[in-house]
């Protein structure tokens, strides 16, 4: 069994998968797109995937927050 962490994020993987900090599975595409990708100094990152721009990002959750609020408040008016 491998094990390595990111000092900078917290982030581990065992046997290849991808824990976040809290403990939750993820995967190494979405913790390039909300995390890895906007770290300065890339160095300090071990994700394999940094710089893929495939997973989610934050202009996606944002949107994804956005038309879930919209479509809360057509239901209100309605």
């Amino acid at each position: 069994m491998e094990n390595k962490s990111c000092l900078k994020c917290g982030a581990t993987w065992m046997d290849s998968q991808l824990y976040w900090a809290t403990g939750a599975k993820g995967t190494d595409e979405d913790l390039a797109g909300l995390v890895c990708n906007q770290v300065d100094n890339p160095e300090e990152c071990i994700n394999p995937c940094r710089g893929d721009t495939t997973g989610q990002t934050w202009e996606y959750r944002r949107g994804f927050v956005d038309g879930a609020l919209e479509q809360a408040l057509k239901q209100k008016t309605l």
